[in-house]
């Protein structure tokens, strides 16, 4: 596996394709047969094992289940998701695995708490018509929401979210979806490792404004780094004096947000605004 060809290492997507055909082949199954069995389409199996597509992680739970293997395909497919984001991410992403705290600032929902339907209309293309170009966002989503199993793999990190008011202001175009939304982050501001300040309007001028995210990550060994995105950028930090400054930058975010319990009252008090 992770073989060398012409010079370029194998996808994590064709990895995990290839080891779904020998596990089928394995159990003496044509595709048919493991699509009676297991009640997926016959071609979207056949799209999975030649790496045209990447499931849902639920998917390749059962399918570890149906072969008894553990979690050899889930684990592949962690890794295989990589391959839905761009380059410059994926050491970034390697790094938000791995980190024990994480303090995050975003202007809009951040991707760590968007529910699948929220997540599905952020990402969609209104002008997109073509059936690939539905199947890769649905790709997106699915690498989206596996990312978020890092909030709840143990040890669970310690992870703070400051989140501009105006995300809280801007909703979705389905009034369902987007109190589903505000529901979900209702709900994690409550669990005990996460943290969820909002930054409120009244705070004026910050030193991120249209800016764009600021990610801080440390990891078991005490290093860190910093990481910023903008609309089309990102940039990855370790030089000890950056991720000074962007660590005293969130602090004074930090200050000017409302309190976690504060916040959580806006949160419910904005749910409440639409669900009337």
């Amino acid at each position: 596996m992770g073989e060398v060809v012409d010079g370029e290492r194998e996808s994590g997507r064709a990895v995990l394709g290839r080891t779904l055909r020998f596990l089928r082949e394995k159990e003496g199954k044509s595709l048919g047969q493991l699509a009676d069995e297991t009640g997926y389409d016959k071609s979207y199996l056949s799209r999975l094992e030649s790496g045209e597509r990447l499931s849902k992680i639920a998917v390749m739970g059962d399918l570890d289940s149906y072969y008894g293997s553990g979690d050899l395909l889930v684990g592949l497919w962690a890794l295989a998701r990589l391959d839905a984001f761009k380059n410059k991410y994926k050491r970034f992403m390697g790094l938000e695995a791995t980190a024990r705290v994480m303090h995050k600032y975003t202007p809009n929902v951040p991707g760590l708490l968007q529910t699948e339907e929220f997540a599905r209309e952020v990402l969609s293309d209104p002008q997109a018509t073509d059936p690939q170009d539905t199947e890769a966002i649905e790709e997106q989503v699915a690498a989206c929401l596996g990312r978020q199993l890092l909030l709840r793999r143990p040890p669970m990190p310690n992870v703070r979210f400051i989140i501009d008011e105006l995300a809280f202001r801007r909703p979705s175009a389905s009034p369902e979806v987007w109190r589903g939304q505000l529901q979900h982050i209702e709900d994690a501001a409550q669990w005990p490792s996460i943290a969820i300040q909002v930054l409120p309007f009244s705070a004026g001028i910050h030193p991120f404004m249209a800016k764009g995210s600021l990610t801080l990550l440390w990891q078991e060994d005490g290093s860190a780094v910093a990481y910023t995105e903008g609309d089309s950028s990102g940039l990855l930090m370790d030089d000890p004096e950056d991720v000074l400054h962007h660590r005293l930058s969130y602090d004074l975010l930090r200050d000017l947000a409302l309190s976690p319990s504060d916040s959580l009252t806006f949160i419910r008090d904005v749910l409440e605004e639409h669900r009337s």
